[in-house]
């Protein structure tokens, strides 16, 4: 059974740090590209960063240089650094996993971040 289940959300304040998990199973992890996705109340689903299965980066403009992805194939876990953490980055914080060339595309169920003085 394939799962991915977020964990590590939570409130913080302006300035703070947090990082997010991703535990996988059910599937070779180390196949799949990893992402994080977030969604503000009634906004639309935004991308937020992508880690490739040799490693490579990209992050969304309004997180770069202050969020890293990270992967550990041996734990089967994919996180999500963030640090100087704004009030805009509010949201449902979600993993995604994707195997390139496949219709195999798996979503974790979110965990809660809020950003609030």
């Amino acid at each position: 059974q394939v799962q991915l289940v977020e964990s590590g959300g939570g409130l913080v304040q302006p300035g703070e740090s947090l990082r997010l998990s991703c535990a996988a199973s059910g599937f070779i992890f180390s196949n799949y590209v990893l992402k994080w996705f977030r969604q503000a109340p009634g906004k639309a689903r935004e991308w937020v960063a992508t880690i490739g299965t040799a490693g490579s980066t990209s992050y969304a403009a309004s997180v770069k240089g202050r969020f890293t992805i990270s992967r550990d194939n041996a734990k089967n876990t994919v996180y999500l650094q963030m640090g100087s953490l704004k009030v805009d980055d509010t949201a449902v914080y979600h993993c995604n996993a994707v195997w390139i060339g496949t219709n195999a595309d798996f979503w974790g169920q979110g965990t809660q971040v809020t950003v609030s003085s």
